[in-house]
């Protein structure tokens, strides 16, 4: 293949700190390569050392003759007098755009619910960058530099963009920590770090198994950082039910790592706090009307949130996710309905905004002044120093003005500030923006152990199947459902809809008079104490002749491939295999039936 850019020898550095030290790489056409690395490692300056944007200190950075990129930046550069229609299309009036396919794709996913005769100085952050992304993809470039294309792009738009890209023969080249994303576009993953730029072939799960065998084999000096690459390998392995037949690296090797998995002696670089007891209600939605100005978002809705639940809400921009969670933190009042919350429940909410009211303080003070020293569940005690490093704040960091501070090491520090409460209820509001890939893992395994109720809403696929255990999904029609298959059933029944990607929410009509006093969202049923009990002791059951039948399934796999030639014996073990999967669906739906009663 043709080569499109190299690195030779390559060191750029701000003041005395080296963001590049004699790198050398190189870029061939239809190369597409995620960049990982944590905040401020240089992968901002990799970028535009690239785009010849900044020169480098030493070294030479050569590209092909007549080479068309294209750079999205974290900024924008949109001129602010212009329509939306002058800035993205280019003054094109709507039969011109619409005749391109492409063109009509990019426009109706991407700028959904912005008129493109509005002003660019009057439109959201969000909306600005939308706008920015439509504008490159519709040009023609030989090389795509992007740096976090999936910010303010919902679920849906982000797998449409995963499918766009895949879809283009230009090389890539993608700064982002949607870890899900990297794994659908990827096929080589640099790796940022002291300076350095490490090159692994695959996407994020490939890059994960490298790293693991690469620290396994070198000394046991970063044993931290080992141990949570391997703790993310074993989940990787196990695998959620959207990722099964990803991610495709060696299985012996994977094997290996998990049989040899120690347990992680790092307590996580977050302790995990002593929480308050929870009792059995958490919080209940009952028959609930809720509106936000003229949009509907929940119509005579019934939800019941319980100890323990580990919930993710997804839905269209637009569709109320944030102000659901605050419905649920009584911030909003429902207009009709109820919404209780448990006597135990201690709550506490992570919004999107950076709320840290006094900017002039020391990071080590701001902790301070809440508490000197907390005690983890285990009942040690910690200093707020030796907190602090846990989040990362270590040097002069812990003596840093908080409005000094990046937007990754103040989205941390107002976590660690919510977590010294001690809450048994996180709402989590997407809590993955502006955090690195090694952050969040951090983050995850942290929220493993969490032992309490937890509602996410996030953009991020990977970390929504990584931490929750159900999907919940604002379709637009005023009810919250559970998606037994997560985001890809919600993918799919959004492309079923025949609504377009990125088209946002609906309104719902105001539900007629006589209607009124029917909850539709849950069926919930009034079961006696009787009913109830039996109920549990189906469940019970069932569950356990669910585990009996998902040995005998394996078995009958591992049978099944060791008699690839025995087409007599395939034959018996595939006519014992299908009764096994009719019994196990006949099994789920009863269990099922039995779990209604219990909501």
């Amino acid at each position: 293949m043709a080569n499109l850019l190299n690195l030779e020898h390559v060191s750029k550095s701000y003041g005395i700190r080296p963001l590049l030290d004699d790198v050398s790489l190189g870029l061939d056409a239809g190369d597409r390569v995620g960049i990982v690395g944590r905040n401020g490692d240089g992968k901002t300056t990799l970028l535009e050392v690239m785009t010849g944007l900044e020169e480098p200190d030493t070294g030479r950075v050569s590209r092909q003759r007549g080479l068309l990129v294209g750079y999205l930046h974290q900024g924008d550069r949109l001129d602010d007098t212009h329509t939306v229609r002058e800035a993205v299309l280019g003054g094109m009036q709507d039969h011109e755009w619409a005749a391109d396919a492409r063109t009509r794709e990019v426009v109706e996913v991407l700028l959904a619910g912005v008129s493109l005769d509005r002003i660019v100085h009057s439109l959201s952050g969000g909306e600005r960058r939308r706008c920015a992304l439509a504008q490159l993809l519709l040009g023609d470039h030989d090389l795509l530099i992007l740096d976090e294309p999936t910010n303010h792009l919902d679920v849906e738009a982000v797998a449409w963009l995963a499918a766009h890209l895949a879809a283009r023969p230009s090389a890539l080249v993608v700064v982002t920590h949607d870890r899900w994303f990297l794994d659908a576009v990827c096929q080589w993953t640099w790796e940022v770090h002291d300076g350095q730029v490490d090159v692994y072939e695959g996407g994020y799960a490939a890059f994960v198994l490298a790293k693991a065998e690469r620290s396994r084999q070198a000394a046991a000096s970063e044993q931290r950082r080992q141990n949570l690459v391997r703790k993310e390998l074993a989940w990787l392995r196990r695998g959620a039910p959207a990722r099964t037949s990803k991610p495709k690296f060696r299985i012996d090797a994977a094997n290996a790592l998990i049989a040899d998995e120690p347990p992680p002696r790092n307590r996580l670089e977050l302790e995990r706090f002593a929480t308050q007891r929870l009792g059995r209600d958490v919080v209940d939605i009952e028959d609930v009307d809720f509106a936000r100005g003229e949009r509907r978002l929940l119509d005579r809705a019934t939800w019941r949130i319980g100890p323990g639940d580990r919930i993710g809400i997804v839905g269209v921009n637009g569709a109320g996710k944030s102000s659901v969670l605050g419905l649920i933190d009584g911030t909003h009042e429902p207009q009709r309905g109820r919404v209780k919350q448990g006597r135990t429940v201690v709550l506490a909410h992570l919004t999107q905004h950076l709320d840290i009211v006094d900017t002039d303080k020391r990071v080590l003070d701001a902790v301070s002044e809440i508490r000197q020293v907390n005690r983890t569940a285990d009942g040690r005690e910690i200093t707020a120093t030796s907190l602090l490093e846990r989040f990362g704040f270590i040097g002069d960091r812990l003596t840093t003005r908080i409005g000094d501070l990046s937007g990754g090491e103040r989205r941390r520090f107002q976590l660690l500030r919510l977590l010294l409460d001690e809450p048994n209820v996180l709402l989590l509001d997407e809590p993955t923006n502006d955090l690195d890939i090694e952050t969040l893992t951090v983050l995850e395994d942290f929220l493993d152990g969490w032992p309490g109720t937890l509602v996410v809403v996030s953009h991020d696929r990977y970390f929504l199947e990584r931490v929750t255990d159900s999907i919940w999904a604002l379709m637009g029609d005023g009810q919250i459902a559970m998606l037994p298959r997560g985001v890809e059933e919600y993918l799919e029944r959004r492309q079923g809809s025949g609504v377009p990607i990125g088209a946002g929410a609906p309104p719902v009509a105001d539900p007629a008079p006589q209607e009124a006093h029917a909850p539709r969202s849950v069926r919930t049923a009034k079961a006696g104490s009787a009913e109830e009990r039996e109920a549990r002791k189906a469940i019970a059951r069932i569950d356990k002749q669910l585990a009996r039948l998902a040995e005998q399934e394996a078995t009958l796999h591992t049978q099944l491939e060791a008699n690839t030639t025995d087409y007599e014996r395939l034959a018996d073990l595939g006519a014992r295999l299908q009764a096994v999967l009719d019994e196990k669906e006949s099994l789920e739906l009863e269990w099922l039936e039995a779990a209604e009663l219990l909501e």
